[in-house]
This record gives C-alpha cells, sequence and structure tokens, in this order.
C-alpha cells in the first residue's frame, strides 16, 4: 500500500488566494502531494497590496510544525513569509536531513515589505545553512548578498551558495522570449536552466508556485535541474491559464485551477 507524498509549507496567509500558503496547499494538491501548514502571519491584502500583517509568534508556529511532524511522514518542508527572525529561528529546528525548500518572501508582488533587516539577518547567519535549496527572485538575492544589482547573476547566485544551500536563482527579463534561471548545485556547479516567458500580469504567487512545485518534485526523488525544470513547466501552464483573466484591480493572481500534466502522482510507501 502507498500513501501519498506529504509536504508541509510554513509561510503567511493571503487573503486574496494568489500566494503564500494559498499557493503552496494548492500546487502541491496539482502534483498529487498532500499538503500541510504552519501559519507564519495573516495577511490582509488583494492584488493591489497588503493592507495587514498578522504575524504569530514563533511559539504558535512552533506548535503548529511539532503537531505536523509528530503525526504525518512529511517528505519535504517549503517555506516562504516567516515574518520575524524569532520564527526563522524556528525553522532551523527542524530535523536533520528533512529536505527545507526556502522561498525568502521579502517584498510582496504589490511592494510591501515582509521582512525587515533582523529577517535578512536571520537567513544569512542561520536559515540558508540549514536550507537545501534556496529559490529567490534576483531582487531578493541582493538583499540576501549585499551584492549590487550591476554584478553577474552568477555571481550572485554563488554569493549564496557560499552561505549553504543550492540555489536556483529565478527571474529575467519579462519581455524576452525566454527567461534564463542560475541554478547552482550542492556542489557549486553552475548551470542555466531556460524557460518560455509568459507575458501577463496575472503573475501574483509565481514564486511560491515555483518553490512549491520544486520541494514537491525534489522530494519525489528528482534531481535539482530536473526539479527545477519540472517546476518552471508547471509555473508557464499555470501563466498561460491565467494570462487573459480578469481578476481584481491590480497584478492578478496565477492560475491554481487547471490540471497539470504528469504522470504517476508521488507516494511514500507505507
Amino acid at each position: 500500500m502507498s500513501s501519498p507524498l506529504v509536504a508541509l509549507t510554513v509561510a503567511g496567509t493571503d487573503s486574496g488566494g494568489a500566494a503564500g500558503v494559498a499557493a503552496d496547499l494548492t500546487t502541491f494538491a496539482a502534483l498529487g502531494a498532500h499538503g500541510a501548514c504552519a501559519v507564519t502571519a495573516v495577511t490582509a491584502q488583494d492584488t493591489v497590496g497588503v493592507r495587514r500583517v498578522v504575524p504569530l509568534s514563533a511559539d504558535d508556529v512552533r506548535a503548529q510544525i511539532d503537531a505536523v511532524l509528530e503525526d504525518l511522514p512529511v517528505a519535504v518542508v517549503k517555506t516562504g513569509m516567516l515574518g520575524s527572525a524569532e520564527v526563522a529561528a524556528v525553522v532551523t529546528d527542524l530535523p536533520p536531513g528533512l529536505p527545507l525548500v526556502v522561498d525568502p518572501v521579502l517584498v510582496a508582488t504589490s511592494g510591501a515589505e515582509l521582512g525587515d533587516a533582523a529577517v535578512v539577518a536571520a537567513y544569512r547567519a542561520h536559515v540558508l545553512a540549514r536550507a537545501t535549496v534556496v529559490t529567490p527572485n534576483f531582487d531578493e538575492a541582493l538583499r540576501l548578498t549585499g551584492a549590487g544589482p550591476a554584478d553577474p547573476r552568477e555571481d550572485v547566485a554563488l554569493a549564496l551558495h557560499a552561505l549553504g544551500p543550492a540555489v536556483v536563482l529565478t527571474g529575467g527579463d519579462a519581455e524576452a522570449p525566454t527567461c534564463r534561471d542560475v541554478v547552482v548545485d550542492a556542489r557549486g556547479r553552475v548551470r542555466t536552466v531556460e524557460h518560455a516567458a509568459v507575458p501577463t500580469t496575472n503573475d501574483h504567487g509565481t514564486g511560491c508556485t515555483f518553490a512549491a512545485a520544486l520541494a514537491v518534485h525534489l522530494a519525489s526523488g528528482a534531481d535539482l535541474i530536473d526539479a527545477a525544470t519540472a517546476a518552471h513547466t508547471f509555473v508557464a501552464a499555470a501563466l498561460r491559464t491565467s494570462a487573459d483573466w480578469r481578476l481584481g484591480r491590480g497584478r492578478g493572481p496565477v492560475a491554481h485551477t487547471f490540471t497539470p500534466a504528469r504522470h504517476n502522482p508521488p507516494t511514500q510507501e507505507k
């Protein structure tokens, strides 16, 4: 007998349903994994901006994580908005050997800051050393490394790798026909992954969705390049689905309403 792979997200909510825990759980489900969650903060936000953030205490977050880990066979943990240095410290206490995919959410799509200097310092000092892989966009990578915007993307990715994890530095020129991501594996080898760009402003939640998909594929046994490629395929399909939507007054949500093409769903043997 087999049961579905279990993935745990440690992240904030998005009342608009585009990003955060909503994006993670729907992505896990779409890829055949059972999703569990530990909420770090409750946000009041829509496609225009973040109106309010209500953080949970580190003890509240730890209690949620402990409840899940003591009951379910978690195969991978994915983090999003952590919100405070104290919550970041909780993440570093995850059981050794449990894969950890870190999406270092520091700024919302609308531009609202979701991680202050103390959170950045906690990522640098503790979280990245515990992470299996980190998936920042270029702006997040600059904040985490202190690099400048003119620095080559490969150098920025290697600076992140020097802090501990493998790296998938996402993003690129949205006007170009392809996006080029920089991947640094656990051994420090640099590769690039190119994928087709999808012109749309309905992209709220793409970073969360990509990292959640990457987590499932890694936990299913794919290597980093294959997992990143599969995650990009999933996100591209989501963007194509939502490309012409008319939802919200700002940057609309990326789709989580389609059935992705996949082979057998990931399972865990009982």
